[in-house]
């Protein structure tokens, strides 16, 4: 049985199977089915008229995944080729965090992509070791390598942390402010009463917590 948050997320690939909704009807058929029993919340549903040749042209497809990291839910697709078939995308997913089912087979994307996954650290396993392979032989040459970088190497990491943390500060604050417009236009005026209302919609705070004004304010700013 299903169970928790979903973000659901139909396409059609023609203009003319959007009109008939034949397509969509049965993504929307297969979806119904997959939530029948359980216990579940819906927390956004994204329809698309766009073909699948592009993974970064599809606006709806884009406002499904910020639903899915504002609310913390999976995305769910009726059929696995209606999200994506590029390895490179359902990585991304997979990095960002992103879980997402299809109901034609519910156990798909995990395999499919914890296989890319596999592929793709065995290429990195590799190139690591040909790389430690030319250093061995250029050393053996009697070139010498590198030097003490310890202190530039730890401060870079440093450095790269914090930006880390910002991209992603900002990037679900970008996510948020939406839902906080959406909120502000309905009454909420003051931050208290933005917070009750983001905890009213089931939307979590980055750590998984309950939003408090402060928070708020920190997304505003």
């Amino acid at each position: 049985m299903a169970q928790g948050k979903f973000v659901t997320y139909l396409r059609v690939s023609t203009k003319r199977q959007g009109d008939s909704g034949l397509g969509l009807e049965a993504q929307k058929t297969a979806v119904e089915a997959y939530l029948n029993g359980g216990a579940w919340t819906v927390c956004g549903e994204f329809v698309e008229i766009e073909s699948g040749k592009s993974d970064t042209n599809r606006p709806q497809l884009q406002r499904a995944i910020a639903a899915c990291r504002v609310y913390g839910a999976k995305l769910l697709i009726a059929k696995f080729d209606r999200l994506s078939r590029d390895a490179h995308f359902l990585l991304g997913l997979e990095k960002a965090g992103i879980e997402f089912v299809a109901c034609d087979n519910p156990h798909a994307n995990r395999l499919t992509v914890g296989i890319m996954a596999l592929v793709a650290d065995e290429e990195r396993r590799a190139i690591s070791s040909r790389t430690k392979a030319a250093l061995a032989a250029a050393k053996a040459r009697g070139v010498k390598l590198g030097g003490d970088r310890g202190a530039i190497l730890t401060a870079d990491a440093k450095a790269k942390g914090v930006q880390v943390r910002k991209a992603k500060a900002q990037s679900r604050a970008a996510d948020l402010l939406p839902v906080i417009e959406d909120i502000r236009t309905a009454g909420a005026t003051t931050l208290q009463a933005i917070a009750d209302a983001l905890n009213a919609r089931g939307i979590p705070t980055a750590r998984g917590g309950t939003w408090a004004p402060t928070q708020v304010s920190r997304v505003l700013a």
